[in-house]
C-alpha cells in the first residue's frame, strides 16, 4: 500500500437515504403480498434473476444467518453486500454503447449495513485500481492465474469466454474479500440496460447541471445542456457511462470523477422517488418495484421478493444522515499514470466494516425512535424544515466540533443539507 498523508477520503454523506428507498418501495410491495396478492409475488419473483455463486468463491465466506425468524431472515447480522454493474454487451446494450470485448463490472459498490441497522455505509471501488487479483474458479473448470491488473478485470475473467455471469461475480467477490479481509454476505449484479426501466419508471430523474454536458463523440452521442432538465432512460446510462468529453470533469476522463457524477445521480433519483406518493399509487409503485426488481440479478436470499421487503423494513428506524459513501482513498499508480493503487488508508476502511465498526465521524446513534411516530420510517415521506442534516466528510473544513474538527464520534457538528453538483436544490 502506498502511504497516504491526509487518511482516508470519506465522502459527503447522501442526504436521502439509500436504505430508505428499498423499504419505501419494498414494504410497499409486501403490503401487496400481505394482502393476498399472490399473483404479485409470483410476478416479481420472476423478475429476478438468482445468482448462486456456492462452490465458485474460493476465499468461502462465513455462513449467512438463516435460523432467524421468518420475517425478520437477517435479524442481527451485519451485512456486506457486493454491487457490481455490468457492461455484458449483449444485443440490447451493444445498441447502446457499441461493441466490446469481454465482460466488465463497469461500478463496483460495497455496502455495509450495520447488525444494528442504526448506519450503512456505501464504498465505492475505482475499477482502474491496480491490484494483486488472486485465482477464480473458471467457467470451463480450472482456476485462472493471480495476476498484477485493473480491479474490474475480475468480473472479465470469472465470466470467460462463455460470459458466465455467476462466476463473473464469483471471481469479483474473491477479490474483495483477498484484498480487503471483509467477507461478503450477499451481492447483486445490476444490468445496464436496467437502468433504463427504473428511470423511465420513475417518470425521469430531474437534475440541474452546472455546465454543459457534452460526451467525445468518439464515445457516444450524450449532449445535455446546463440548467434544470429531466433525464429519461437513455440519457441516464448515458450520463452514469460517460467518461470522455467536456463538463463535470469529463475533461479527466477520470474513473474518480465518473463515480462523483454517479452518486449525484443516485441522490437525484433518490430525492425524486422520495418526492412520490409510491404508497398511494399502487400501479406506479408495482411499476417501479418491477423495475427494479427486473434490473438485478442477486444471490437466492436477497432475490426473494419477501425477505428482500423484510430486510428493507428492518432499515425503517435508520436516520436518513448515517448513511454515509466513501471513496476508496487512492493515489497515481507508479508504473501507469492512468491508474490509481490503493493507499494505506484504506486499510482502516476495510478493518472497520470487518468488524461493523462506524466511520469515526458518525456521532454514536440516538436511541431509536418508532418509525410511525417519527415519520422516518419507509412511509412516512416527512421532511423537516431545510432537509436533514449530512455527515459532514473529514477535511473539509466544515462541520468541525468544539475540539476543532478531530472527526472522532461525537464531536462533529453535521452541516445543513448538501447537495451534490448536478442535484437541484428545490
Amino acid at each position: 500500500m502506498t502511504q497516504d498523508p491526509v487518511g482516508p477520503r470519506h465522502a459527503r454523506t447522501l442526504r436521502p437515504s439509500v436504505a430508505r428507498v428499498p423499504a419505501l418501495v419494498l414494504t410497499g410491495v409486501l403490503t401487496l403480498l400481505a394482502s393476498g396478492a399472490a399473483a404479485v409475488y409470483l410476478d416479481l419473483r420472476g423478475q429476478i434473476d438468482v445468482s448462486d455463486v456456492s462452490g465458485l468463491v474460493l476465499a468461502t465466506p462465513r455462513a449467512d444467518a438463516t435460523t432467524a425468524a421468518p420475517g425478520d431472515p437477517f435479524a442481527g447480522d451485519a451485512m456486506n453486500v457486493l454491487v457490481m454493474g455490468t457492461d455484458l454487451r449483449d444485443a440490447e446494450n451493444v445498441a447502446l454503447a457499441g461493441e466490446a470485448e469481454g465482460m466488465r463490472s463497469d461500478t463496483t459498490m460495497l455496502v455495509h449495513v450495520a447488525g444494528d441497522r442504526t448506519w450503512a455505509e456505501v464504498v465505492s471501488i475505482p475499477r482502474d485500481s491496480l491490484v494483486e487479483l488472486p485465482e477464480c474458479a473458471l467457467p470451463g473448470g480450472g482456476r485462472s492465474k493471480p495476476r498484477t491488473t485493473m480491479f474490474n478485470e475480475a468480473f472479465s475473467i470469472g465470466a470467460g469466454p462463455e460470459q458466465d455471469v455467476d462466476h463473473a461475480a464469483a471471481c469479483t467477490i474473491n477479490a474483495v474479500q483477498a484484498l480487503t479481509g471483509v467477507t461478503v454476505t450477499h451481492h447483486v449484479v445490476v444490468r445496464m440496460t436496467g437502468v433504463i426501466d427504473v428511470v423511465d419508471a420513475l417518470g425521469g430523474v430531474r437534475m440541474c447541471l452546472p455546465e454543459p454536458v457534452d460526451e467525445s463523440p468518439r464515445y457516444g452521442d450524450l449532449h445535455l445542456p446546463a440548467g434544470e432538465q429531466r433525464l429519461d432512460g437513455r440519457q441516464a446510462i448515458g450520463f452514469l457511462r460517460a467518461r470522455h468529453g467536456t463538463g463535470m470533469g469529463l475533461e479527466l476522463g477520470s474513473d474518480l470523477t465518473r463515480i462523483a457524477r454517479q452518486q449525484a445521480f443516485v441522490q437525484s433519483a433518490v430525492r425524486e422517488l422520495l418526492g412520490k406518493d409510491l404508497l398511494g399509487d399502487v400501479d406506479e409503485l408495482y411499476g417501479v418495484a418491477r423495475a427494479v426488481l427486473g434490473s438485478l440479478s442477486a444471490d437466492p436470499q436477497l432475490a426473494d421478493p419477501v425477505r428482500l421487503a423484510a430486510f428493507a423494513s428492518s432499515l425503517r428506524g435508520m436516520d436518513r444522515s448515517r448513511v454515509v459513501f466513501t471513496e476508496v482513498p487512492v493515489a497515481a499508480a507508479p508504473s501507469d499514470p492512468n491508474r490509481v493503487v490503493w493507499t494505506s488508508a484504506a486499510d482502516e476502511i476495510w478493518q472497520r466494516l470487518a468488524s461493523d465498526a462506524p466511520p469515526p465521524e458518525l456521532a454514536p446513534a440516538a436511541p431509536a425512535a418508532s418509525p410511525d411516530a417519527t415519520g422516518g420510517g419507509a412511509g412516512g415521506g416527512v421532511e423537516t424544515p431545510g432537509g436533514s442534516a449530512a455527515t459532514t466528510p473529514p477535511g473539509d473544513g466544515s462541520g468541525a466540533g468544539a475540539d476543532g474538527g478531530s472527526g472522532q464520534p461525537g464531536t462533529a457538528v453535521p452541516p445543513a443539507d448538501a447537495l451534490l453538483p448536478g442535484v437541484c436544490a428545490t
